[in-house]
């Protein structure tokens, strides 16, 4: 499944207006924390780890405006840690916010 990035271009030009290099920063800076707690997530040896890794990415996906992301890492919190179908979900949306 594809993520459209438009909900995140949305939420960056309504936070910074159309200023294509703050923009491209704050993209970049999603991105960055996105795929540090998909990582995270990915090397989680407990619970607990994997709970809040999923959580803060949540988190980071919820203040950028990047529902299915969000809806992604709701799953992971509801599945059982360390679910290989839902990191692989995880790092596609991730990767067409990246090219986005």
């Amino acid at each position: 499944m594809a993520y459209d990035p438009g909900a995140l271009n949305a939420s960056l030009a309504a936070a910074v207006g159309h200023d294509p290099v703050l923009m491209a920063e704050l993209r970049n800076a999603f991105v960055e924390s996105a795929a540090r707690q998909l990582d995270l997530m990915g090397r989680s040896r407990c619970d607990a780890n994997w709970q809040l890794s999923a959580s803060r990415l949540k988190s980071v996906a919820a203040s950028f405006g990047a529902i299915g992301l969000v809806a992604l890492a709701a799953e992971a919190l509801e599945g059982a840690p360390g679910d290989p179908v839902v990191l692989r979900r995880i790092a596609a949306a991730i990767e067409d916010f990246a090219g986005g």
